[in-house]
């Protein structure tokens, strides 16, 4: 995940000064926003004379239309709007370069991004736009699977209230870049910060429960009744390469995975539809409590002797409400 720096956070520095900091931190982006303030493209101007960083500029304006001629002059890599205070009739010219994005708020929905699908990428404000230092808003992790699952090939990103825990999070999310400005600038240095944001240990204030993804009903079999079509089909349409066993009660009683029908095939090739089929079951799988938090998640996973791709999270009364995958820390980070 790409870490894009949030230039005006630094209160106490010239703007120079900060950006040579962070140059020499090899910090990814350089987020810039502009609260409907065309003179930003002073300081923009006058980075592309410092550096040649990645520009993320963020816009928030109700005549995105005065913007326009400027963009064209100094065109900038990453160039997003926020929606709440967009026009209706809002059409950004095809000429304008750099990829586009969308910026909403907590309370928006990711519906919205529905009128703007040629844009590249969803920015996520997972606090109050403009104020530094707020605290990330939990609800925006699900926000994020929601679009993910919509928008398999458009990226998001994300701004506000990301510190080391929560950038582990979006990491494993899959969240392409973020936005740090308190966090990077408060720390004993932006070095320090960065280092943080990139690392895989942490202090943890939030529950698996707070962005696990939610199972739905098709990745579940029931154990009464249980047969190869409905643990195929399972596997198939809950697109997880897994099927979950529950009871009638809906307590936990297992998981099947792909390997598992595979052996269970081979060693009853002959006889396959007399074998008994809860022979599949693993009964003993690797889960972790929704209660638990990211540390213990992490303390919890290191301790196996196998790796580690998925974890099916359980209530404390066993009932499985959800699941954590690791395909974007394995494709990305580990």
């Amino acid at each position: 995940m790409k870490i894009s720096a949030s230039i005006y956070s630094d209160k106490k520095r010239p703007l120079k000064e900060v950006i040579e900091d962070l140059v020499a931190h090899n910090v990814n982006l350089l987020h810039v926003d502009c609260n409907d303030d065309l003179s930003v493209f002073n300081d923009i101007e006058a980075i592309r004379r410092w550096c040649d960083l990645p520009i993320d500029l963020h816009i928030i304006t109700e005549k995105p239309e005065l913007y326009y001629d400027k963009l064209r002059e100094v065109p900038v890599e990453y160039l997003t709007f926020q929606y709440e205070q967009l026009p209706q009739d809002f059409n950004l010219p095809l000429d304008i370069k750099g990829e586009k994005g969308l910026a909403i708020t907590t309370p928006t929905s990711i519906e919205v991004f529905k009128d703007f699908e040629d844009f590249d990428f969803l920015l996520v404000m997972a606090t109050i736009p403009g104020q530094s230092g707020g605290v990330f808003d939990p609800i925006n992790f699900q926000k994020i699977r929601n679009f993910k699952k919509l928008y398999p090939r458009k990226a998001i990103h994300v701004d506000g209230g990301v510190n080391a825990e929560v950038s582990f999070i979006l990491r494993n999310l899959g969240v392409r870049s973020s936005v740090s400005g308190s966090y990077l600038f408060k720390s004993a240095s932006v070095g320090e910060a960065l280092m943080n944001l990139t690392n895989r240990e942490h202090v943890s204030s939030f529950c698996v429960k707070d962005f696990m993804e939610m199972l739905h009903d098709d990745i579940f079999v029931y154990i009464e009744g249980l047969n190869l079509e409905k643990i195929l089909t399972a596997i198939e349409v809950g697109n997880k390469g897994l099927a979950i066993v529950k009871n009638i009660e809906g307590l936990f009683m297992g998981i099947i995975t792909n390997a598992d029908v595979r052996r269970f095939l081979l060693a009853n090739i002959t006889d396959i539809y007399s074998a008994d089929v809860t022979e599949m079951i693993n009964k003993t799988p690797v889960v972790i409590e929704e209660t638990a938090t990211v540390e213990e998640m992490l303390n919890h996973v290191k301790a196996q002797a196998f790796p580690i791709s998925y974890l099916p999270a359980v209530s404390q009364e066993n009932k499985a409400v959800g699941m954590i995958t690791f395909v974007n820390l394995i494709k990305g980070e580990l």
